[in-house]
């Protein structure tokens, strides 16, 4: 929500400057979940490991920093290109070789394997969509409260937010494990074809109706929004509805994890008490 998730957005600085820190060459573990060196990276590519992203000499076209930006374009990698100063201050063994990559520690899963798992399980689909959650903590939080409520996944979209990181698995207490992530290049689209297999998608916003008035039965994508900005104009526009959390306080904002477990459990309540009743929502 625009508004649940202000103030957000200040972030540890002793976890913000372990995530930077990559691991060196020799498969030294310097930092959290980064690889430094050519010989380390490309065969990160090559044994199929999840890049999230690679940092490249900005103007080195050499042949091993070539082969890395190809493999990196057939895994779908970002690519950043960064002066030697940038690479130096990242680095923590000083011999970056112009190269360094940050790895997820857990693999993802497709979009796909979330709707079949709902499937196996005889249930409507229930899915978190998380538009740029930046705090890894509050990520892995989500994780917990997704596998707690019953949600088959939760997708989180390439750009603009944390993957899995060690850290992100701490915080889940273990729901990492039990509950699939899927990362997509574009949420929209990936709303609008989970559209056509029946989804609807409420957007968490303080603006919106009161979760209590909105229908969150049937299946269900709750869109949560970035700890600062909220939930993006786009995606916005492409959910069926905006729900808000009623509060009467003093203060005008919730965490992000917090505000996702209020309307996560709203859902499991309203499913609860309404399993026979089925929903008669049309779409404009």
């Amino acid at each position: 929500m625009n508004d649940h998730y202000k103030k957000d957005h200040t972030r540890n600085r002793k976890d913000r400057d372990h995530e930077r820190k990559p691991a060196g060459e020799n498969s030294r573990s310097v930092g959290e979940n980064t690889l430094e060196g050519r010989n380390s990276v490309l065969e990160a590519f090559r044994a199929g490991l999840t890049v999230d992203k690679v940092y490249l000499l900005d103007g080195c076209q050499d042949g091993p920093i070539r082969t890395i930006f190809r493999e990196a374009k057939k895994a779908d990698t970002i690519i950043k290109f960064v002066p030697k100063e940038r690479l130096d201050q990242m680095s923590a063994t000083g011999s970056h070789q112009g190269v360094i990559a940050s790895v997820a520690s857990y693999k993802y899963a497709t979009v796909e394997d979330i709707m079949k798992k709902a499937e196996e399980k005889g249930e409507e689909p229930f899915v978190f969509l998380l538009d740029g959650i930046e705090d890894p903590h509050n990520l892995g939080a989500i994780i917990r409260t997704a596998n707690l409520a019953g949600a088959h996944g939760v997708i989180i979209p390439k750009n603009r937010a944390v993957g899995l990181t060690a850290t992100v698995a701490k915080a889940s207490a273990g729901a990492l494990h039990y509950t699939p992530v899927a990362k997509v290049t574009n949420l929209v689209q990936t709303m609008e074809q989970m559209k056509e297999a029946g989804m609807w998608f409420a957007c968490a916003d303080m603006g919106g109706e009161s979760m209590y008035r909105s229908n969150l039965t049937g299946p269900l994508g709750l869109v949560i929004g970035n700890e600062g900005e909220g939930v993006s104009r786009l995606v916005r526009e492409h959910c069926d509805m905006i729900v808000s959390i009623p509060m009467k306080g003093d203060i005008d904002s919730l965490n992000a994890s917090v505000a996702a477990g209020v309307l996560a459990f709203e859902v499991v309540r309203q499913k609860m008490s309404r399993q026979t009743v089925h929903s008669d929502r049309k779409r404009p």
